[in-house]
This record gives structure tokens, sequence and C-alpha cells, in this order.
């Protein structure tokens, strides 16, 4: 391997070039690989990291690969040793025709970090050719007058080959009249001309066979023969001249078939045979031979194959015009060859990373790619550009390389996928435009937390529901995508640890479904109220919480019961509940008077109706209460249809005289006898009409609440002071009590009965 020296002037400005760009690191210095043509596959040819400088590891770590100019992958690089092996058996006739040296500019590129090291693979010739002649068969007709010493030009052969391996000398067969003098061409290649050394005589001899061979320097050497006729002719003394020595001819690439290139014209002092001209070229290369063709007669020389300025930019064409007497003029055409803006710009992606996460940091390189126009000077010249109002930004690197990178951070919410459409012009005339598009994904990171469609939920359940009953659900969304958006959900612990909760509802983690695990009781517990969270399965996971308050709807499941006289001590009488609309310190609750037992045995000497009274008042700021008035009544059985008010107890407790005793006793005695007939009958009656009737239930008076009573506001909160009376019955020690009616306190001056039926029961806000 050679390493290129390249001039230090030239060095420092490449250097400051790339100083100014501001990106990549590129070496100055240019490595020189050669490799001999028709090498095998998989040959070795040199390693870059002794070249480059680094460890064998980082060249799959930084991501390296071989970029030829051409984009043909002429060699391929084995990142576990740093080899450059030969990835194809190189042709360099195919590669670089007649162009020598033949070399192969190629990039050593780096992609994380960004750096390029230049290369070139030099292909060297082998004798893989042999010398052949265009024309197999040469005939000459030369006049016998011809002096000794003149020259006739031999069309050269060809030979694939270059250098030394080119057609290096030629050779002619032994005999009297003619020896052999190599000529060099403007293009520096050998051509033979034939010499005389003595004069013809066509009655001697009309015709010679000559051969002409012509050599390689290769080793070992190859050669081409071909056979020269010579005739004699009689005396022409006059050859053909052209116009014009030399032909400039500029014409565009793009010009059609059978276009006019020129048209020649040559002049012969002779008259008859000796002046009649025929046009043809001479010594000329095959392109030439495949591109352009001339008119023996006319002189007119015309395309036959399209012109590529990208291939070839100029020809240099031999013509002679040759007389009927064997005597030839010599002219030349140079054809130049004018570039067209004819091939859009490329653009060849190197590399490219898609998907990228959205919390990738700026200048974050998405993709590596190059440009290239075959065409020169301004239709060769480009320009780049992508969209505006995108998140990435374009920067120029070595030799038309470019490098797209993130300009702002990236929202996968906002947008997951960006179609970049890379936008290349050229200046020519007119201007070609190529665009190419690449698709970047955005990949999900765990940035949003699960959302809860409420803030709060509120759920209704009728209380004595069958366990698991489904009694509502939650729901909540996360914007991100795939494993961060699948949501759980899961109870919170309650802030009170004193609350049960797992025993009381549960959460499907996967829909959200809440479910009661136990039959609920509306006397015990009203309503509860807890925390759910909604976690994401995200690294790390995010998650939120909503407030779920659960109300208990109150079914007729209590039955009135009866206090009996001999009630012993403790015997639980009734049970008054209150609940408080408000929270925190405003909605804590003290009662006076919680639940009503007996504190001893009943006699026939206390009182037939005991009144108590139940404060319950709340903790806030000024505090506000309510009460309720229990009214007690002692009976040995229910056998009386009508109790009186409290109003007329009053009246009845004031003294009378004994007169008026004794008149109202008896009158009393005979109208109770009737009264009890007529209850009776109406008993037996009520009995039959509304079924069976268990012993020791006390019968009351159908009828209903009346609105401004049963009206309480929504909460179950005592709103105003209520009157209970209560009837105890003796001689049955069930210790059970029925309610027999309520009494609005005495600023409202009513009295309404209850009545036993399922409206009084299912009354959530008057059940005692």
């Amino acid at each position: 391997m050679e390493l290129g020296k390249g001039n230090p002037q030239q060095i420092r400005q490449v250097l400051l070039f790339f100083v100014f760009l501001g990106g990549s690191l590129v070496c100055s210095e240019t490595w020189r690989y050669s490799v001999a043509e028709e090498t095998e596959i998989g040959s070795f040819i040199g390693n870059v990291v002794k070249d480059i400088g680094l460890g064998v590891e980082d060249l799959a770590a930084r991501g390296a690969r071989v970029i030829f100019d051409d984009y043909k992958p002429h060699l391929r690089l084995d990142l576990q040793t740093g080899n450059l092996l030969l990835n194809e058996q190189p042709d360099r006739e195919a590669l670089c025709d007649l162009t020598e040296p033949c070399i192969l500019h190629f990039q050593v590129l780096l992609e994380n970090p960004l750096q390029f090291f230049r290369a070139e693979l030099w292909v060297e010739d082998i004798n893989d050719h042999t010398p052949t002649f265009t024309n197999k068969h040469i005939l000459l007709k030369i006049s016998e007058s011809t002096a000794p010493g003149t020259s006739f030009q031999m069309d050269s052969a060809q030979d694939l080959d270059v250098g030394k391996n080119g057609v290096q000398n030629y050779t002619l067969n032994p005999n009297l009249h003619f020896h052999l003098k190599l000529q060099d061409s403007e293009d520096g290649r050998k051509y033979p001309e034939l010499l005389l050394d003595q004069p013809l005589d066509r009655e001697k001899e009309p015709e010679l066979r000559l051969t002409l061979t012509a050599l390689d320097g290769g080793s070992p050497a190859r050669s081409g023969t071909a056979l020269v006729r010579v005739l004699v002719l009689d005396i022409n003394d006059n050859a053909p001249q052209f116009e014009r020595s030399v032909y400039e001819v500029p014409i565009p690439e793009n010009s059609p078939l059978d276009f006019l290139v020129v048209r020649v014209s040559a002049t012969d002092l002779d008259a008859g045979i000796n002046g009649e001209l025929s046009y043809s070229f001479s010594h000329v290369s095959r392109d030439i031979q495949k591109t352009f063709e001339i008119h023996p007669i006319f002189g007119e020389v015309r395309l036959k194959a399209f012109l590529d300025f990208e291939l070839l930019q100029s020809y240099t064409i031999n013509i002679q015009a040759t007389d009927g007497g064997g005597l030839s003029g010599k002219s030349v055409i140079l054809v130049s060859v004018v570039d067209v803006n004819d091939n859009p710009p490329e653009v060849v992606v190197t590399s490219l990373t898609s998907p990228i996460p959205e919390n990738s940091s700026p200048e974050m390189v998405v993709a590596v790619f190059s440009l290239r126009d075959q065409d020169s000077g301004d239709n060769g010249r480009m320009v780049c550009s992508i969209q505006d109002n995108l998140p990435f930004l374009l920067k120029p690197n070595f030799k038309n390389f470019y490098t797209l990178e993130t300009e702002s951070p990236l929202d996968r919410e906002s947008k997951a996928e960006y179609i970049i459409t890379i936008t290349v012009t050229d200046m020519g005339t007119p201007r070609l435009k190529t665009e190419h598009n690449i698709t970047v994904l955005v990949s999900d990171v765990n940035d949003n937390a699960p959302t809860f469609t409420q803030t709060s939920y509120t759920l209704w359940v009728r209380e004595n529901n069958s366990p698991a009953l489904h009694i509502g659900s939650v729901s909540a969304t996360d914007t991100d995508a795939g494993a961060n958006a699948q949501v759980t959900y899961s109870l919170l612990p309650p802030p009170d640890p004193l609350v049960p909760l797992a025993s009381l509802v549960s959460i499907n983690p996967d829909n959200g479904h809440l479910f009661a695990l136990t039959s609920l009781d509306y006397e015990a517990l009203r309503a509860f109220e807890f925390h759910v969270g909604a976690t994401d399965r995200g690294s790390p996971a995010l998650s939120s919480q909503a407030l779920v308050r659960v109300l208990v709807a109150d079914a007729n499941d209590n039955a009135p019961f009866l206090v009996p006289r001999a009630a012993e001590p403790g015997y639980l009488v009734t049970k008054v509940v209150a609940v408080d609309g408000d929270a925190g310190q405003n909605a804590w609750l003290s009662y006076q008077l919680l639940k009503v037992r007996t504190a001893r045995l009943l006699s026939e000497r206390d009182a037939p109706k005991q009144r108590l009274v139940v404060l319950v008042k709340d903790n806030g700021e000024p505090p506000l209460s309510a009460s309720v008035t229990l009214h007690v009544l002692l009976v040995d059985g229910f056998s009386q249809p009508y109790l009186p008010a409290p109003e007329a107890e009053a009246a009845a407790a004031a003294p009378a005289d004994p007169l008026t005793v004794y008149l109202v006793v008896a009158l009393a005695s005979v109208s109770s006898l009737f009264l009890f007939s007529v209850l009776v009958f109406v008993a037996v009656r009520l009995c039959r009409r509304a079924g069976a009737t268990s012993a020791g239930r006390c019968p009351v008076l159908e009828g209903h609440f009346p609105g401004h009573l049963v009206d309480v506001s929504g909460t179950g909160t005592l709103s105003q002071s209520y009157q209970y009376e209560v009837c105890l019955t003796g001689g049955t020690g069930t210790r059970e009590f029925k309610v027999l009616k309520s009494v609005a306190s005495n600023h409202r001056g009513s009295m309404i009965n209850v009545e036993e039926n399922s409206d009084f029961l299912n009354d959530e806000h008057h059940k005692i």
C-alpha cells in the first residue's frame, strides 16, 4: 500500500473547509491500494485499522463502511479484522476503458461520530487481450512511378490493454520493395507506415503480398496479423489535398442519430480515375467507428450512436481521401462534446435510523446521504433542502455528503411519523430537480400518565345486595402507545386504616369494574369513599388517581318492634341515626342520647307514656343541631285503638272534682264496652283484609305522612325537630317494639298517624 502525497497548501485548505463546516473530521491524507485486474474475489487488498489508528473493535461500534464514488461494491470491509477484501473480480477495461492509470476513488465512512477517510484503488492492467487489426485484409494501390522513400500509412492495430501491455511494435515480413517505419500519433499511440525502398514494376510484379504483425509488450507477448495486398498501378502523380488540415467541430451531447457533424472535401488535380476520390477514416479507434460514419463519396460525417459527455468529452478522427490511383491525403476532425443538462441529481441514502425515540437529544444523526450529478459546470452544481417547519435540519459534510439531524425535541403524541422530502436542484438550464422521501418513525416514551374520564365518581348501590355485585366502573386513558398505554387499576389504601376497604369493594385491574364484596347495610353504613389508582406499564410507570363515592340506598328490611312492660334493664328500646351533608369537622356529629334502653323493670306505678328528647349537634363553627322527641308508651298489649296526643294528655292530667270523675267513669264504662265491640269488629275485618295477623302485633291507623313532615334534605340530615312515639307491650317477653306515630314538635302544632306499611319502612330519613 502506498500513501498518497498531497500538496501541503491544498491539505490546509481542505482542513480549513471542514473546520468551517464544524462537523466531521476528514482525513487529509489519501490512502492508495492496488490490485491487478481479474484478481479472485475475496483477495486481501489492505487493512484499514493500521491506517486509521483505531482498534478492530471500534469498526463495528462506529459503523464503518466503504463507499465508492460510483456507488458500486468493489470492496467490502471485514469488521472483524479491518481487512479490505475484493468483492468482485475487477476488469480494468470495463472500469476505465483506455484511461490510464485506472483509479477508483472511495471513502471509508465512520458514522458515530461521523468521520471520512479518502482512499484510491488502483486497478493494474494485465496482458489479457491480443492486438487486432480493424481490417484483416489491407489493399494498397501504388503507382509504379512512385519514388523510393514514399510512405504509405497503415491502420494501427487495436489492443484493449494499456501501457506496456498495449501495442508496442510492428513487424513486416522480409521483401525487396518495402520496409516498416513506426510513427507516433497525437494520442500517444504508434501506427505503422510502409516505406518504398525501390521502384515498383507493374509488368514484372503487379501485386505484392505482405504480412503486417502487431506485437504488445506483455510477458509473454501477444501478436496479431493483417494481410497487405499491394496493387501496382500506372502513374498517378497528384495526391488528393483537403481544404483544411484540421476541422474543429463542437456538438451537443443530445444530438440525434444521423446528425451531420461535418462535411469534408478534398481535391485531386489528376483526371479520370486518378482524380476520383473516396473518403474514409484512417487508423481510428473502436469508439469512433461505433459513433461516427463517413460517406465515401460526399465526405459527410454523421452520428451513428448517441453521445454522452459524462463518458467521453472529445473525439479525434483521422480521415483520408484516396484517389483512383492509390494516392491519399490526410486531415483531422476534432469533435468536442458540449455538455447538456440531461442528468438529474441523485440522492443515495447510506444510513438511516428509524424509529427514533421521542426523547432524543437535539443534533441526533437520523440519516447520512450523498448527492451526485454526472453533468459538469453549473449543470453539476447542486442545492439541497428539506421542508420547512420540521424538527430536522441538514448539515453538509465531506464531498457532497449530508447528515439529517434532529433540531428540536420530538413528541410522538403530537406526530408519530415524519415524511421528509429531500429536494435537490442543479444549477443548469433548464434546472433539473430530484425529490427523495425518507420516512422517520417516532417511537413512544412513557411521558404521559393515565387520565381518568372523571375526577370523582358517585355510585349507588341498594342495601342487602348480593356479594360480588357489579356496582359501577371507572375508566382512564393514556395517550402513550404499546405497553406505555396499557392501564392497570387498583384500590389505593384508605387514609383511615380502620376502614375495611378491602372487605367492602374490589376492582378488576384490567377494565376498572368495581364490585361489592359483601352485603351492605344502610342502617350500619350509608356511604363511604375511597381512591382508585390507574397505573400504566411503562418504565418508569406513571399513575393517577380518582375519588369514588359509594352511596347505599335504603331498603324496607326492618319491621317495627315492641317494648314489653316487663322489659329488663338494658333492653334496647330504639336507635336514632343522623347524618350531616357537610364534610370534615362540620360533619362530626355528637349525640346526647344515642340508644334508648330501659334502666330498670317497669311497674304499674310508672307513667304509661315516657318522653325522651335526643339532640344531635355537629362540630362546625357555628355549630348546627337537630333534635328528635321520643314518646315511649307503656302498654300490656296493643288493645287500645287510639293513643291520645300529648295535648290531650296534658288536659287529662288537670285535677277534676269527684262528681265529674264518677260521671266520666260511668260514661266511659258504657262507651268503652261499645267502642271495644266496634274495635273488635273493625280489627277482625282489618285482619281478614290484611291477612293473618301475628299475636302481639299492634294495629295502627292507616294514613300517609303529610308532605311537610316527610320532606327532609337530600343528605339525610334531620333538618327539624321530630317526635317519635314508641309503644311498649308487656307480657310477651319478645323484647320487640313498634312505632305507633310521630308527632311534630310543639311549635308546629300538628300530629300525624304513622302507617305500618312499606312507605314508612322505605323512608330512610325517618327510620328509628
